[in-house]
């Protein structure tokens, strides 16, 4: 069963990491993985094909991140790069620096880091002094 829309990646869950459980040590997937515990080391993708790690609200990484899609709802410490989709979610909250390719953030999500936009394998970093600074006006 697919648990993402074609935006999003189509992979499924092969994997899980339950709550109430702490893995030490490095991590690699193939497929998906959905973190609902704590993992203390980097998290990575078996091979170089695709990857969708789903971290739930409870869930926490301390560690490097690398994958292909992203479902943030937890928290990540740690450097986080991935090569297509991030989805932030309202509670996600990242303590490090995130390389993406599309980025989807919801109200409420918090990065403590850089943002860096990597298109056609160059990245480029946001600084919020290069963002123009845009005022709502009301339609009347």
């Amino acid at each position: 069963m697919s648990v993402f829309s074609k935006k999003k990646g189509s992979t499924k869950i092969d994997s899980l990491i339950g709550q109430g459980t702490t893995v030490t040590g490095d991590v690699k997937f193939a497929g998906g993985l959905r973190v609902d515990g704590i993992i203390i080391g980097d998290v990575g993708m078996a091979d170089e094909k695709t990857g969708t790690l789903v971290v739930s609200e409870k869930a926490r990484i301390e560690g490097k991140v690398t994958c292909s899609h992203l479902i943030l709802n937890g928290e990540i410490r740690g450097p986080i790069e991935v090569s297509h989709y991030v989805e932030l979610q309202p509670k996600s909250r990242i303590i490090g620096d995130l390389a993406y390719k599309t980025l989807e953030m919801h109200p409420g999500a918090i990065i403590e880091g850089h943002l860096v936009h990597v298109h056609n394998g160059k990245r480029e970093e946001v600084a919020a002094a290069d963002i123009p600074r845009v005022e709502a006006k009301s339609a009347q």
